[in-house]
């Protein structure tokens, strides 16, 4: 029986494209969506269905695709004069896929999880050839110098920044293992530490400054990026970085209460202002205290075990790079709501609705991951991966020489 069995057996709109399209496909604005020489997946039609071994392997494939394709591309750029009119590759030439600087750093992270916990064998050549090929000192040295450019200092604060350091999560977590998988990570933490540095000094710099919280579902908010940061902190990251993040978090979040959970998502939303609230403070409270300070911050959690309390949000058109974010938000609901019932006890009444509601969104999100649609592919799978593989819930180093039964142990959908 292949892993994570309920997603294939519930989810039969599950079987992806292993690819993002051939060079013909339309994409957003009717453009042809460029891809880069030198690609490191190969494309769809040269992969029979019944040879895709598993969900991770269909995500891993949509992430090599797309972090070697430069277009289309929106850049987030600030110009200070006529010679910083480059293309993406020349400004960033690690995260210049993936349309956009974050969505390529996620991209990278979705590849390095899977090759790390041993989930995508049969892509593991794949996968060390990109790493190769994209981390290097000197392509590292041009990502940290962007940083350090004029009126940068807000560029991928905080969502993008914080995805590089849950990428500087895994890396540091499969090297904590043995084997050559280890040996590799660690080289590549040394090769990516200058850019981490700059990223750490520059949030250092800002969350003093920072008065309130950013409260929005898409890239600004603050609860989700503070989560990742945590995350990171305690899998090595910097303890200063850390004591930041979490003293600001209760200053802004210890006293709040009734989150307007009804008034989302709001229509371009992937991201849960409550419940990414919710899923950051479990990490910051003791189970007694994050239980009591729940009850106070989302009252109307049902204690019958229903699920349709929080309703899935709907895309109602999935080419749209905008109106797409709603899949997103089904995805990062679950993996939120899966994190909030993982800090309560086992008898909580509350547990039963939160799981309930979890495999509703879940169910759709997952759903959602194709290669159809660039809008979603070159981000979706990466949310998923964050899902299923419970990213957000458990810091645990992999070694190469996991076992079956160790893959059997791993935790799934009922």
């Amino acid at each position: 029986m292949p892993k994570y069995k309920h997603i294939i057996l519930s989810l039969p709109l599950l079987l992806l494209v292993s690819a993002c399209g051939n060079e013909g496909d339309v994409e957003q604005g009717g453009t042809i969506a460029e891809k880069t020489p030198g690609q490191f997946a190969p494309v769809a039609d040269e992969i029979p269905t019944d040879e895709i071994a598993s969900t991770e392997a269909k995500f891993a494939r949509l992430a090599l695709d797309c972090v070697a394709r430069q277009y289309p591309n929106k850049i987030s750029h600030v110009l200070s004069s006529g010679e910083d009119v480059k293309s993406p590759q020349q400004l960033y030439p690690i995260f210049y896929g993936c349309f956009d600087w974050h969505s390529s750093v996620h991209g990278h992270w979705l590849l390095v999880r899977l090759w790390g916990r041993n989930d995508v064998p049969e892509l593991d050549a794949d996968i060390e050839a990109l790493l190769d090929n994209s981390f290097t000192p000197e392509k590292v040295a041009i990502e940290r110098q962007y940083f350090l450019g004029n009126d940068r200092d807000s560029f991928e604060r905080p969502y993008g920044v914080a995805w590089y350091l849950q990428l500087m999560t895994e890396l540091r977590d499969i090297s904590k293992g043995s084997g050559a998988k280890a040996q590799k990570a660690q080289k590549l933490i040394e090769t990516m530490a200058p850019l981490e540095f700059v990223i750490i000094e520059k949030l250092k710099k800002w969350l003093p400054k920072l008065a309130y919280p950013v409260r929005i579902g898409t890239h600004n908010q603050t609860a989700f990026a503070f989560g990742l940061i945590l995350d990171w902190e305690r899998a090595g990251g910097d303890a200063g970085l850390g004591r930041l993040v979490r003293d600001k978090s209760l200053e802004f979040h210890r006293n709040d209460v009734d989150c307007p959970l009804s008034y989302e998502p709001s229509g371009e939303d992937f991201l849960s202002p409550c419940l990414m609230e919710a899923d950051l403070m479990r990490r910051i409270l003791s189970k007694d205290e994050f239980s009591a300070w729940l009850t106070k911050f989302l009252p109307n959690i049902p204690e019958d075990g229903s699920g349709d309390w929080l309703k899935v949000g709907i895309v109602n058109d999935p080419s749209d790079g905008k109106l797409v974010h709603l899949d997103g938000v089904n995805l990062s609901r679950a993996w939120a709501l899966d994190g909030i019932a993982s800090a309560l006890a086992e008898d909580d009444v509350r547990r039963p609705a939160l799981d309930a509601a979890k495999k509703a969104h879940a169910m759709s999100g997952l759903e959602s991951v194709s290669a159809e649609h660039y809008s979603g592919s070159h981000w979706l799978a990466s949310f998923a991966t964050y899902y299923i593989t419970k990213r957000g819930i458990k810091i645990e180093p992999k070694t190469e020489e996991a076992t079956a039964s160790d893959s059997d142990k791993k935790e799934t959908e009922e």
